[in-house]
């Protein structure tokens, strides 16, 4: 597996690559504007033209997106939803101008409407987001989620289901394992670890795997909390990492760190200390 981690943007996107690079990373991922607004300045030329060239310069790749976390395709306010969806075609839009192959999105929240109608109203949401951007190869990648408040995507048949109803040529998925234990499936131990990875390839299959969330979990095992915690310090713990990083599946993708970065505004040593523990745990 390639490993890397959730790089920032601040300063220009080509800034994200040379954080990378003095991080250690194969790979990175990237918010593309902020993640916690609705409306960012176009991405510039230049920007653009500089991300590429150092993209190709240090080889890190490959880079890809996640969505802000203010995008809910599964809103049952009118208005929130609207936003959702050109929020998200932005996404798609910036991400296609960069070169990335994807992004990263959590399916949505259904908001008391039921998990039925809110995995519908993503579908549809979905539909118009592919459909106002036809021309581009840009896929979304569905995150596994926690199931924390009304968040659907904790469960693989969640996933599955908006799959079906959109259709696969435009849809994949994030597996993120702080995500998985949250949401009641036990990664920890070989045998439970192998139940889970099956359920994975039966329900969904493993052909929409694009990348892996190779994050600890400050909360146990089903508690539907989404809380990350630094590699091997949480209650996901050193084992399921090594079953992760070692699997034919899991480890044929990219594998990224959302742990806490500490108080460094640049370069955080905390990520150089959780890639060098997880690629000590790869088998050679």
């Amino acid at each position: 597996m390639k490993l890397g981690a959730h790089m920032s943007i601040a300063g220009g996107v080509d800034k994200a690559i040379e954080r990378g690079q003095r991080t250690g990373c194969e790979v990175i991922q990237i918010f593309t504007r902020g993640n916690m607004q609705w409306r960012s300045r176009p991405l510039r030329a230049e920007e653009i033209a500089a991300f590429k060239a150092l993209r190709t310069e240090t080889g890190i790749a490959p880079v890809f997106a996640h969505d802000s976390y203010l995008i809910n395709l599964g809103a049952t306010n009118p208005v929130t939803l609207r936003m959702s969806i050109d929020g998200m075609v932005d996404e798609v839009q910036r991400a296609d101008s960069l070169g990335l192959p994807f992004v990263v999105s959590h399916p949505g929240a259904h908001m008391g409407a039921g998990e039925d109608a809110g995995l519908r109203r993503i579908a549809d949401s979905l539909k118009e987001v592919f459909r106002q951007t036809k021309n581009s190869p840009v896929k979304i990648a569905l995150e596994t989620t926690a199931g924390q408040g009304t968040n659907l995507g904790y469960r693989f048949e969640h996933l599955a289901d908006i799959i079906a109803r959109v259709g696969p040529e435009r849809l994949a998925v994030c597996v993120d394992t702080c995500h998985l234990l949250a949401a009641g499936y036990d990664i920890r131990e070989p045998k439970s670890f192998a139940t889970v990875a099956k359920e994975f390839g039966r329900v969904i299959g493993w052909k929409f795997l694009a990348a892996v969330h190779l994050n600890d979990s400050k909360t146990p095992f089903g508690s539907r909390v989404d809380r990350h915690e630094h590699i091997g310090k949480g209650h996901v713990g050193k084992e399921a990492f090594r079953l992760v990083l070692n699997h034919p599946h899991f480890s044929r993708v990219p594998g990224v760190l959302e742990t806490p970065k500490g108080d460094f505004e640049d370069v955080s040593p905390l990520d150089k200390d959780n890639l060098r523990l997880l690629r000590s745990l790869v088998k050679r």
